[in-house]
């Protein structure tokens, strides 16, 4: 137990903070391990961004008790300065000094150390970085991608054991950003830096965190590992957040889920002939040009690799959004598909 209290960099106990009536964390209690990438992610004013400012000491709690790496820094007793937390921030818009060049935006967080020691450690940070030939220059000619790498590598110099990361590639170019946030993470993976960034995008969320926590209205609706929340949601909230899905009605009997375009196999701890909604993700629906269920095409977008389709079925209210990796005939108006009933979720 004491090895597994000393692997936890961050705690959060029962954290409430408001602004007027609305409680903008509400009773939220988290733990995150030591060296783990967490991505906090919801659609905005879900309390991710205050959440992380309570960590920084930027906000302070109403209640509840805050620690890092087992020391307790925001309490009912207790409130530890944000320059003595040992965290990094870096901030949407990267919140650098425009009258300040690349290395004095890096020394700027290092005031506390000695000459030699700040300038040693930012020489250390420029060269792990790669921002070795931008030192020289001031925040305005450096494009989107730099002054993102001149931002961690100013909140990386201190050593911090926490790096906190708000909406930090959300103003790259989509071309950009993959290839910036991969790097990113890679470094600071190889430096063991625990690290939490806020997201509003469900894909980057994914691709970015070891643990995922999905919050809504202040509060956590899942938390755990990419694939337990896109594959293993546990409410319907968290299953619409990461794929959109056609919902159809049924009726629960004992194993089986009957619709209006099919029974399927399906566990729920639910008494029998109970309403439920069942989610049919895109990648639940094959294609099928020789039997099965009857649609017609409403509609069809090209998304480069793949078609997204819209489906009418006789019988059934909502339309079915399908996804087509290889192409349908122009003038096709009918097909046939069938439902992959291990890709379904019910509710």
């Amino acid at each position: 137990m004491k090895a597994e209290m000393n692997a936890i960099a961050v705690r959060l106990e029962n954290v409430t903070r408001r602004f007027g009536i609305t409680a903008a964390v509400q009773d939220l209690s988290l733990h995150i391990r030591r060296g783990d990438a967490v991505s906090l992610v919801g659609h905005s004013g879900c309390g991710k961004s205050t959440l992380l400012r309570m960590i920084a000491g930027v906000e302070i709690p109403e209640s509840g008790r805050i620690l890092l790496e087992g020391r307790e820094v925001a309490s009912s007793t207790t409130f530890v300065e944000p320059e003595a937390r040992g965290v990094g921030f870096v901030f949407q818009d990267y919140a650098l000094f425009p009258h300040l060049t690349v290395r004095a935006n890096i020394l700027f967080g290092l005031k506390r150390h000695s000459k030699s020691e700040a300038t040693a450690r930012a020489e250390e940070m420029i060269s792990k970085v790669g921002i070795e030939h931008l030192t020289h220059r001031y925040p305005h000619t450096l494009s989107g991608g730099e002054q993102q790498r001149v931002a961690l590598a100013r909140a990386l110099a201190p050593r911090p054991s926490v790096i906190l990361m708000d909406e930090p590639f959300s103003n790259l170019d989509q071309g950009l950003r993959g290839k910036v946030r991969s790097d990113t993470l890679s470094l600071l993976r190889a430096l063991g830096t625990t690290v939490i960034i806020v997201t509003h995008d469900p894909q980057e969320a994914l691709s970015v965190g070891d643990q995922v926590v999905l919050m809504r209205a202040g509060e956590i609706v899942q938390s755990g590992s990419a694939y337990d929340l896109h594959d293993r949601p546990t409410n319907p909230y968290a299953a619409e957040f990461f794929c959109p899905s056609s919902k159809v009605p049924g009726v629960y009997r004992g194993g089986w889920i009957e619709t209006a375009i099919g029974n399927f196999a399906y566990r729920l701890d639910r008494p029998p002939a109970s309403s439920v909604t069942v989610y049919i993700r895109p990648h639940a629906i094959a294609l099928s040009p020789g039997s099965g269920i009857a649609a017609r095409i409403e509609d069809r977008v090209l998304h480069g690799e793949f078609e997204q389709i819209t489906l009418r079925i006789e019988g059934l209210e909502v339309p079915l959004k399908a996804r087509a990796l290889e192409r349908l005939p122009s003038d096709a108006e009918n097909i046939r598909i069938s439902i992959l009933p291990e890709r379904l979720l019910a509710f």
